[in-house]
């Protein structure tokens, strides 16, 4: 009897033990991607959806992008409320729609991009038809990511989330929604969900910013990492959180409260977010760019996290800011692509500064006038709405020189200073 007894609590510790151990497999170990290094990534926003009667910006006062995509090698384009120079009915595409999708994922495995972070944003972890939009471009994507063996991960932006009784409770929810019922760390196929330090990777956008209606001290953050990190179901993940530009002096663009390092300090990658921060029309803001990569990657390196600067095109927030802010109107093209110009100069400088990985704002995102996928020199004419072009260049131009740094990156090729020019 005395032996049964001593027998018993090892059965029980045994049995807890291989319960964990079964509860750990939520998530693949097997994957193409097992790194962020070497790679460039892009935000993918997916949110361009019709409506049920298929006309989608039917109003040309109310345009919220500054940018037109390419559409000629879409399978479903929808009609819109302008008109070409000559004439034709300007037509979109629809996020929802598969074929969407695919070619978007198709044109990353054509010209080199590495892959995409999903956003997710913070309404979409609640039931309603965000949610159940989005869960359509993620089901999608995924699918594609498989089929063109390109990376893709999931990255919560908190935009959305007010000041008072909500907190970071439906992500964790929402986490779990997506491990269980699409699949995202062990997708049907061919594994290709970003891995890093050896764990799925998973981001949190929006840490710091001062506009933000949420306190940071109040959302129970640390709680959602610890989750993401340390679940014996759902967690063994690693952590990315997109910041501000200057968080590591806790000045300029960010919250002045220290609490924010107490939290970078938990995540295994930071992404300072560095759109509208830099431009080409300042005297040597390239200099101040690589400074700033500098002191941050010095940073990480003492504290041992990982570090993905952001590059963009350009900017321009014209049109939306028109209707959204009267009193504060935004030129259109504030930030100027210059061709590529800009965009390879943020390119050259973070790799010469010592990134290993970067991350490009943004795949599709026309609103802000940052999308590195096809895009028209021949925009809708309109009284009201303006859009900037591709200066002549091609459609593809973004694409193009986004597979070239990838390969600059890595070192399959010498790095360029100037902007390379295709044959």
């Amino acid at each position: 009897m005395t032996i049964i007894k001593r027998l018993i609590p090892i059965v029980v510790s045994l049995f807890i033990f291989s319960y964990g151990a079964s509860a750990q497999n939520k998530h693949s170990k097997i994957t193409d991607y097992p790194t962020y290094k070497g790679l460039i990534m892009a935000g993918y926003q997916g949110w361009f959806r019709a409506p049920k009667d298929g006309m989608m910006y039917p109003d040309e006062t109310r345009i919220s992008i500054d940018m037109w995509p390419d559409v000629s090698e879409y399978e479903k384009t929808y009609p819109t409320g302008l008109k070409l120079a000559d004439g034709s009915i300007a037509r979109f595409f629809n996020s929802t729609d598969k074929s969407t999708v695919d070619l978007h994922f198709k044109w990353m495995k054509e010209y080199g991009l590495d892959g995409v972070f999903m956003q997710r944003f913070f309404n979409s972890t609640k039931p309603g038809y965000e949610r159940d939009a989005s869960n359509t471009v993620l089901k999608y994507a995924m699918e594609a990511a498989s089929k063109y063996d390109r990376a893709i991960a999931v990255m919560y932006d908190l935009s959305g989330l007010r000041a008072s009784g909500e907190d970071c409770s439906s992500v964790i929810e929402d986490w779990k929604f997506l491990v269980d019922s699409l699949k995202v760390t062990n997708q049907t196929g061919t594994k290709t969900y970003l891995h890093h330090r050896g764990k799925p990777l998973v981001t949190i956008w929006g840490l710091g910013f001062p506009d933000r209606p949420y306190d940071i001290r109040n959302i129970g953050i640390q709680r959602l990492i610890d989750f993401l990190k340390n679940d014996p179901v759902y967690g063994g993940c690693s952590v990315m959180l997109g910041v501000p530009t200057f968080w590591r002096d806790l000045d300029a663009d960010c919250i002045h409260d220290p609490y924010l390092h107490e939290i970078i300090k938990q995540a295994d990658i930071i992404m300072p977010w560095m759109v509208q921060r830099f431009s080409p029309l300042l005297h040597n803001d390239m200099d101040r760019y690589r400074d700033e990569i500098l002191g941050d990657i010095k940073w990480c390196n003492e504290h041992n996290i990982d570090y993905a600067p952001c590059v963009c095109p350009g900017f321009s927030w014209h049109n939306l800011s028109t209707h959204a802010f009267p009193d504060d109107v935004k030129p259109v093209g504030s930030i100027p692509r210059q061709g590529g110009r800009f965009y390879w100069q943020q390119i050259s400088t973070a790799i010469l500064a010592g990134a290993d990985r970067l991350y490009v704002a943004m795949f599709d995102e026309v609103n802000e006038g940052t999308a590195i996928f096809k895009c028209t020199n021949n925009p809708p004419i309109s009284k009201v709405a303006q859009f900037i072009d591709m200066d002549g260049k091609p459609s593809d131009q973004y694409l193009w020189l986004t597979g070239e740094a990838a390969k600059m990156l890595r070192k399959e090729k010498p790095l360029s200073l100037k902007l390379p020019e295709r044959k």
